[in-house]
């Protein structure tokens, strides 16, 4: 067995190639320790980067929805100086009294005339004429329709008589037809029929009554 002595050109070329072999190993790890912290330091500086971008995108947005609103308030309130409301009427306080002139009048109540009175009319026999008019109030119901009748005599405020019935008008084979029914007579129901289907109480509810009849 043959051993090397120390200093001999061999233990020197080992040597030499040991410390090659542990100079390039410590570069290797000097370099790919080097290359983790470039990527750290990248992956840190692109993170701050989306968060800046990200900040300053909803900065942005913020302040575009603000300017949006000051220019439809502004918008606004020019077209509101530029209108001009125009209203027609007077108010006028007399005795206490309020009084608004030129408004829409509500429309006026039927009154017969002396013409459609008749008051001059008069029987070839020339006996005497007493007039009465009747005053008719209707209510559509179902297919027809609830009329109520007041009879005034000439220069009457009140009725001396009101009658309420129940008409509709149908199509039948022969013509038009028209049925009645009587409900009520001076403000009291008349007495239910026992053979009808129809309840006269319950349709003289829709009976006009004169209001001090």
């Amino acid at each position: 067995m043959n051993y090397v002595a120390g200093g001999t050109p061999e233990n020197i070329a080992l040597a030499q190639q040991v410390n090659s072999r542990l100079r390039a190993d410590s570069s290797y790890v000097a370099a790919r320790a080097f290359l983790f912290r470039a990527l750290g330091f990248g992956a840190f500086l692109c993170l701050t980067g989306v968060g800046v971008g990200a900040a300053a995108y909803g900065w942005a947005t913020l302040n575009q929805f603000d300017t949006a609103a000051e220019k439809i308030a502004a918008a606004m309130q020019a077209a509101l100086s530029d209108v001009t409301l125009k209203t027609k009427g007077e108010v006028t306080l007399t005795d206490n009294t309020l009084k608004l002139e030129g408004l829409p009048k509500a429309p006026a109540t039927p009154t017969p005339t002396k013409a459609q009175l008749g008051s001059d009319a008069a029987p070839a026999s020339k006996a005497a004429v007493n007039t009465t008019f009747t005053v008719f109030k209707q209510v559509p119901y179902l297919d027809g329709q609830i009329v109520t009748g007041w009879n005034f005599k000439d220069n009457a405020d009140q009725p001396y008589q009101q009658y309420c019935y129940f008409s509709r008008r149908s199509n039948e084979s022969k013509g038009q037809v028209e049925i009645k029914i009587d409900l009520a007579m001076d403000g009291r129901t008349l007495p239910q029929p026992q053979k009808s289907d129809v309840n006269l109480e319950i349709l003289a509810r829709n009976c006009v009554w004169h209001e001090k009849g």
